[in-house]
């Protein structure tokens, strides 16, 4: 009798792999900071399990408090701001047609007001490549350029935490440990080295896949395995 494969067991939506949401200190997002000048103090630097760099939490005058991620630099005590007018520092949370262009930034929202949705790891940051009159273009950490409107904040520097991924592992336990944190699936196991009951490509002969490769991209999950959709096969005629 054959078993689900993991990523039918995932969509069942047990506690094996749901998110520990529960120890996470908190969403990093900018929640009800006004778009007029508001200025605060950063309160406290704070280490959460569910995410790659440092979270600071910023106290504002208007007496909203939120977390967000911590820019390279930043120290407890240190003065931010928030608005249109603000001033371009690290650490400063401004729309996006306040900010000038090459200007380093993080934590980009996808629409006006939704908190922060763009380049929010450790050590990631994005830069304003252009300002036209209705869009904003961002060259995002992966080289690619997006389209924002002009109203959505974004924050002034690089998130912290950019060495994380210097420092080898080195032991599984330490991985496993890292992967127990955001309650990831690790250690991932190819197809082929698996037995005939748990994958389609599994068997004795862990060399030669049981079935095809391709698959279509309405398969059931049992059997949406392999090259999902491909737009061709084959080795490349020059």
């Amino acid at each position: 009798m054959g078993k689900n494969l993991i990523q039918q067991r995932r969509g069942r939506g047990t506690s094996t792999f749901r998110v520990p949401s529960f120890r996470f200190k908190g969403k990093p997002e900018y929640g009800q900071i006004l778009l007029d000048n508001v200025k605060g103090k950063v309160a406290d630097l704070v280490k959460c399990a569910g995410h790659s760099s440092p979270l600071m939490e910023v106290d504002y005058e208007n007496g909203d408090s939120c977390l967000l991620q911590a820019p390279e630099g930043i120290r407890v005590g240190e003065s931010v701001a928030a608005g249109e007018n603000a001033e371009i520092k690290t650490g400063n949370v401004l729309p996006l047609k306040s900010i000038p262009e090459g200007t380093s930034i993080y934590n980009i929202e996808s629409m006006p007001g939704d908190g922060g949705k763009f380049v929010r790891a450790g050590g990631a940051f994005a830069k304003v490549a252009a300002k036209l009159k209705d869009k904003v273009l961002v060259i995002l950490p992966s080289k690619k350029e997006r389209e924002f409107s002009p109203g959505c904040r974004a924050s002034i520097g690089i998130i912290a935490g950019s060495g994380r991924t210097e420092k080898p592992f080195l032991k599984a336990g330490k991985k496993f440990y890292a992967k127990r944190a955001k309650n990831k699936f690790w250690p991932s196991v190819s197809g082929t080295s698996m037995n005939a009951v748990d994958h389609p490509f599994g068997g004795r002969s862990s060399c030669r896949h049981k079935m095809p490769l391709q698959c279509s991209r309405n398969a059931p999950p049992g059997r949406k395995v392999g090259k999902i959709a491909p737009s061709r096969t084959g080795r490349k005629k020059r």
